[in-house]
C-alpha cells in the first residue's frame, strides 16, 4: 500500500448529544459543512475529543456511519475512526465496519488497563488489528498522558516496518520532539506523522510536520492556518505570537474543567453539541457566563471558525 502523507488541519470532532445525553447524529451533516467551510481537510472521529471510550459500540458505528454519509463523496476530506484499545475483538469489529462503510483509515491506541510492556508487544497488537483491514491505512494513536503507555514511537515504527503493509504512521499527541523527529526521519520520511498537540504546533512545523489532528481546530482553524502561513513565510515573530494566542485559548480549558470546555467553545461558534458524559465534569451555567467573558478577552471573534 502506498502511504499517503496527509496535510493541513484534521479536526477531532466532538460527538453530539441531545439535552438528555443521547446520541444525536442529525447534527453531523451541518458539522461537516462547517468544518469544510473553515478549511478542515479531515476528521478523526470517536477519539479523545469525541469521547470514543465513553460511547457504546453501537454508538461508535452510528457516528461513523453519519460521517461516512456526509463525506464519502468528498475526496478532499479524509475520515479516520478511532477504534479504542482495550478489547481487540471490538477494535477489529469497528475496523471492519469502517472499511465496509468506506471511511479512509482507522486508528488504534495501546490497551490502557492491561498495558503492553514494550514496543514488540504493542506492534503485535497493531498487526492483529491491521491485518483485519489489509486495504485500509492504520495509524497508531500515541497519547501517553491518557493511556499511560509511553513506548517510544521510533521503537514501534521499527518493530512494525515491513510487517504490516497498511501501517501508515502515527497520530503523535506527546511532547517528545527527539522521538518525533526520529520518526519523521525514518527511512527518508516513510511514515505519516500527524501532529496532535495544538499548543506546540509551531515546534512541530520546524521539524517538518505537514498534517495535524486537533480539537481546537473545530472552532479556531483560522488561527492555525495563519500560524502555518507565517511560518512558511519565515515570519517567526508573527508565528510565535499566533502560537501564544493558541496557548492562551487552550489555558481556558484547564481553568474551566478540561476537555469538556471544547463543547463550550463550540457554543461560541453556533453549535450546541450537548455535554460530556461522566466521568468528565461539565461547567455550570454560572461558569459558562464567566467563560464567555474570558473568551471575549482573547479577541476570539478575530480568529474563530465561522
Amino acid at each position: 500500500m502506498k502511504i499517503e502523507h496527509l496535510q493541513g488541519l484534521i479536526s477531532a470532532p466532538f460527538t453530539p448529544f441531545d439535552s438528555n445525553g443521547k446520541l444525536d447524529v442529525s447534527l453531523i451533516p451541518a458539522y461537516y459543512t462547517f468544518l469544510k467551510r473553515n478549511g478542515i481537510t479531515g476528521a478523526f472521529i470517536n477519539g479523545s475529543t469525541g469521547e470514543g471510550v465513553s460511547i457504546t459500540l453501537e454508538e461508535k458505528k452510528a457516528v461513523a456511519q453519519a460521517w461516512a454519509d456526509c463525506s464519502n463523496t468528498d475526496a478532499d476530506f479524509k475520515v479516520m475512526v478511532f477504534l479504542g484499545g482495550t478489547c481487540l475483538t471490538d477494535c477489529i469489529d469497528l475496523a471492519k465496519h469502517a472499511y465496509e462503510i468506506g471511511l479512509y483509515a482507522v486508528s488504534l491506541t495501546a490497551p490502557f488497563y492491561f498495558k503492553p510492556a514494550n514496543a514488540e508487544t504493542l506492534a503485535q497488537i497493531c498487526i492483529k488489528v491491521g491485518e483485519s483491514v489489509p486495504h485500509m491505512p492504520l495509524y497508531y494513536y500515541h497519547i501517553p498522558v491518557l493511556t499511560g503507555v509511553n513506548v517510544p514511537m521510533f521503537d514501534l515504527i521499527q518493530a512494525l516496518d515491513g510487517k504490516l503493509p497498511n501501517f501508515a504512521g502515527v497520530k503523535y499527541t506527546h511532547e517528545d520532539f527527539m522521538d518525533y523527529q526520529s520518526c519523521m526521519s525514518y527511512k527518508d520520511g516513510k511514515y505519516d506523522m500527524l501532529w496532535g498537540r495544538d499548543e506546540n504546533m509551531l515546534s512541530a512545523l520546524v521539524l517538518g510536520a505537514k498534517g495535524a489532528v486537533g480539537s481546537t481546530f473545530n472552532y479556531a482553524s483560522p488561527l492555525y492556518y495563519d500560524l502555518i502561513a507565517a511560518f512558511n513565510a519565515n515570519d517567526l515573530v508573527t508565528a510565535r505570537a499566533l502560537q501564544q494566542k493558541s496557548i492562551n485559548m487552550i489555558r481556558l480549558l484547564g481553568k474551566y474543567g478540561g476537555i469538556s470546555v471544547g463543547k463550550a467553545y463550540m457554543k461560541m461558534v453556533g453549535f450546541d453539541l450537548g455535554e460530556f458524559r461522566l466521568p468528565v465534569k461539565n461547567m455550570s451555567a454560572d461558569q459558562f457566563e464567566l467563560f464567555k467573558k474570558d473568551v471575549e478577552s482573547l479577541n476570539f471573534e478575530d480568529f474563530k471558525s465561522k
